[in-house]
């Protein structure tokens, strides 16, 4: 019997190493588009592709309720399997812009079984300091979603199609350590039949019910501000005049640092009620929104940068205490499928919220952008507010 002690660590290793599949295609985009003669617009078609992947495959695994009605260590390694050949198969043949959009989405639908599956693995093991696991949970998503930029930056040793390789293995990888060295938990409880009404049912419940727009509102600003951090810099330095930034370096950092952001808050959620610890960090997130034209005019790059810092931990860490709530507030058959429906919802208004923010682009000044992304916090607040 594998000792507890090891569980988490090999769970936040695992989804390290499959959410590296994220992002890979935005890191080599201009080697596909080279490559394979793509118009410069494929990267927002490719991420949409495994967005919407994720989405479908999310609302999906939560109608048909699979990670509570099967061994969710079993459901994470066959997605792990599957969700690496589609990433690997786009380095194979010569691909045109629908091919490598429909493997997108193929990586994008599998991902639903590892990154709310992992959630729902962690939950069935620790009742108790639930937020501090899932914020090393989420932390590991940040940094894996992050990692393929990484890559990118030895272009002269790694090039693309190794890329791919080395991305799909780590996803095989974390999926074998999981099969092998994760049982299903002790705090599992199987749903022995299938139940359409489950989407229904769980949002009869309140408290549910606000964790869930909670998180809703967060993820209006989450990946909206995650894709739209070059761009801001890039204004930046246009409206100065400065020529010495180094935006991707920069653009990782401040997405980076959001790993942390989610532990620490994960150790506050032990010591405050994490419904609390959630509302302020979401309430330091909409500051940041509304004060965001005034720190661009700001000729001081620290400050700017070290906003920037800032605002890249606030806009993450509160995401594994939404989650933790999600899972606190249903029953114990029903979690998994609680969270991957909260995940489905939430991954549709990223969509929303960045094709709002591209569209907005040639209408507003560049400095007043990121006030719209206010409108999920704001919203958010004002579920968690409200009276169970």
């Amino acid at each position: 019997m594998i000792s507890k002690k090891i569980i988490l660590p090999v769970i936040v290793l695992s989804q390290f190493c499959c959410t590296s599949l994220w992002f890979v295609g935005n890191a080599i985009i201009n080697d596909l588009i080279l490559k394979f003669n793509l118009e410069s617009t494929a990267l927002g078609n490719l991420t949409s592709a495994i967005q919407f992947g994720f989405i479908i495959g999310t609302f999906i695994f939560a109608i048909l309720t699979i990670s509570d009605r099967f061994s969710p260590s079993k459901v994470f390694f066959v997605s792990a399997v599957i969700a690496a050949l589609f990433n690997a198969l786009m380095a194979f043949g010569f691909q045109n812009l629908l091919s490598l959009m429909l493997l997108r989405f193929l990586t994008g639908f599998f991902l639903a079984g590892i990154y709310p599956v992992g959630m729902k693995i962690a939950s069935d093991y620790y009742k108790k300091g639930l937020g501090k696991t899932l914020g090393f949970l989420v932390g590991a998503l940040v940094l894996g979603t992050a990692f393929p930029h990484v890559l990118n930056g030895y272009k002269g040793i790694v090039y693309w199609e190794l890329m791919l390789y080395i991305t799909s293995g780590l996803a095989l990888f974390g999926g074998l350590l999981i099969f092998l060295l994760v049982p299903d938990g002790p705090y599992k409880r199987t749903l022995q039949r299938f139940d359409i009404t489950l989407f229904y049912k769980i949002f009869k419940i309140k408290k549910f019910r606000s964790a869930a727009f909670g998180y809703f509102g967060h993820m209006w600003e989450l990946y909206a501000f995650w894709a739209f951090v070059p761009v801001l810099l890039k204004y930046y330095i246009d409206y100065h005049q400065k020529n010495h930034f180094n935006l991707p370096l920069l653009s990782f950092s401040i997405i980076a640092v959001g790993s942390l952001g989610c532990v620490a808050s994960g150790y506050l959620s032990q010591r405050f009620l994490t419904k609390k610890v959630a509302r302020t960090i979401l309430a330091l997130s909409c500051i940041c929104c509304l004060v965001s034209p005034l720190l661009f005019m700001l000729e001081s790059d620290i400050v700017f940068i070290t906003f920037l810092m800032f605002w890249g931990i606030v806009v993450i860490a509160d995401s594994p205490l939404f989650s933790t709530l999600v899972a606190q507030n249903v029953n114990s058959e029903y979690k998994g499928t609680a969270l991957t429906i909260v995940n489905s919802i939430g991954f549709a208004i990223t969509i929303i919220s960045i094709q709002f923010i591209n569209y907005l682009q040639s209408i507003i000044e560049a400095k007043y952008l990121f006030l719209i992304l206010a409108i999920g916090p704001i919203f958010g607040l004002y579920a968690l507010y409200k009276k169970d």
